[in-house]
């Protein structure tokens, strides 16, 4: 004798994709990672013709830079799907703090450098746990 199915009053509902509504929502996000992408283009371009006119390269300058590489990487890894996208967003929010610290350099109080090192020991076991679940 063979199980007998579920029985439920709900109709069976399309997934997201299958709907017009969805496909719409897809179609937005991409346009936007792609404007995204566009602006983080532009915006790097921007700031290497600004470290040529000043003939000058900072600390500040360099970790910029990580921001604006590790905004590119997490668009192409939501599009080829090769790690964890979750990961990147605290890779910026890392080197985001650490550019803080660096532009806020001895005007700050040293409290506030043990909070923010504190974010970026928080952020970076945050990653780490990330990664070690995907991992299984």
């Amino acid at each position: 004798m063979a199980d007998p199915q579920p029985v439920t009053d709900h109709p069976t509902v399309p997934t997201d994709r299958q709907t017009n509504a969805g496909r719409a929502f897809v179609l937005v996000e991409r346009l936007l990672l792609v404007l995204v992408a566009g602006m983080t283009v532009f915006a790097a371009g921007a700031e290497v013709v600004s470290v040529y006119q000043r003939s000058e390269i900072n600390l500040a300058d360099i970790l910029l830079m990580f921001l604006y590489t590790e905004v590119i990487g997490m668009i192409a890894v939501y599009y080829t799907g090769k790690g964890t996208f979750f990961i990147y967003p605290i890779f910026i929010a890392i080197t985001a703090i650490a550019r803080l610290i660096v532009l806020q350099g001895k005007d700050m109080a040293p409290e506030n450098v043990l909070y923010e090192a504190g974010a970026i020991l928080l952020l970076s076991v945050a990653a780490l746990v990330l990664s070690r679940a995907k991992a299984d």
